[in-house]
């Protein structure tokens, strides 16, 4: 810069610019880095800017189920109501259930798979989450057509659902042709519909297919009960994409629920985290301290 021009300092931008900046970062720059840069940096992180968008799922398949939860509502909290993305696997209480409804105002991308939400809590809570577009219960077991039904009942904005499964989840059981009707009876505005791994029947997703005619894209791999080939959708539903039964490996290959590698950085550390984070503030009311 030229002689008697001043520079602009990182720490006098305004929080909401550097809260959009902070954002890119990961959870653990953000919450343990960041904070001790400066006071300016520290009221960004502390400030909503920050939280519109949570995504902790990987993060959260490693911690515990109470650490989770304390997280969870600490940076929900933090959102102020702003909060429009959430992401985060393994919830299993039913008090953060009711916290994250608390908090879901302005929530449109809901991502909870692996959780314990039941279809009870779905019923108290889905009046809450009408403002969602996408939502992701995927390998929620305890969740039945109750729970999808109250769901598209009180989502009317909803355009993406994934309900996949794993083939052991299902063992045992008859079939889900509940979950399939109450899609196809409450959900006329899905665009996107996951259900890998799902016994439903030809008859019950040919429900589906005509009542929600906005569908582009379906994911029926590991659906082996139907019993529709590429001629009937290219005839019927050229513009829908659609990912048939094919053989189990192709699913394995790229699904999700495949497991984590055990491989895992030390820094990353739940307890490091919180702990860094809380020092000097609340650590010990929260009694995080450094695994022996």
């Amino acid at each position: 810069m030229e002689d008697g021009d001043e520079s602009r300092h990182w720490d006098e931008l305004i929080p909401d610019a550097l809260g959009l900046i902070f954002s890119h970062l990961s959870l653990q720059e953000i919450l343990t880095v960041v904070p001790r840069v400066c006071k300016s940096w520290s009221r960004a992180v502390s400030g909503p800017y920050c939280w519109q968008e949570i995504n902790i799922e990987e993060w959260t398949t490693r911690c515990h189920p109470d650490h989770l939860d304390r997280m969870l509502q600490m940076l929900i909290t933090r959102s102020r109501g702003s909060l429009r993305k959430l992401c985060v696997s393994g919830l299993h209480n039913d008090t953060t259930f009711l916290f994250l409804a608390d908090h879901a105002a302005s929530l449109q991308t809901l991502r909870i798979p692996r959780s314990d939400i039941s279809d009870l809590i779905v019923e108290q809570i889905a009046g809450r989450l009408s403002t969602i577009t996408f939502l992701d219960v995927s390998y929620c077991t305890k969740i039945s057509g109750c729970a999808l039904e109250a769901i598209g009942k009180h989502c009317k904005l909803l355009v993406g659902l994934c309900r996949n499964m794993h083939p052991l989840d299902t063992e045992g059981m008859e079939t889900q042709d509940d979950e399939a009707y109450a899609i196809a009876t409450t959900m006329p505005k899905l665009k996107r519909l996951e259900m890998v791994y799902h016994l439903v029947s030809t008859e019950s997703l040919l429900q589906i297919l005509s009542s929600c005619t906005e569908l582009e894209f379906m994911d029926l791999r590991g659906c082996w009960n139907v019993n529709l080939d590429d001629k009937f959708f290219k005839e019927s539903f050229a513009k829908l994409t659609v990912l048939r039964p094919f053989a189990m490996e192709d699913f394995y290959v790229t699904n999700d629920w495949e497991e984590y590698s055990d491989d895992y950085d030390d820094e990353g550390r739940l307890e490091e985290l919180e702990l860094r984070f809380y020092e000097g503030e609340d650590a010990e009311l929260y009694g995080w301290y450094p695994s022996p």
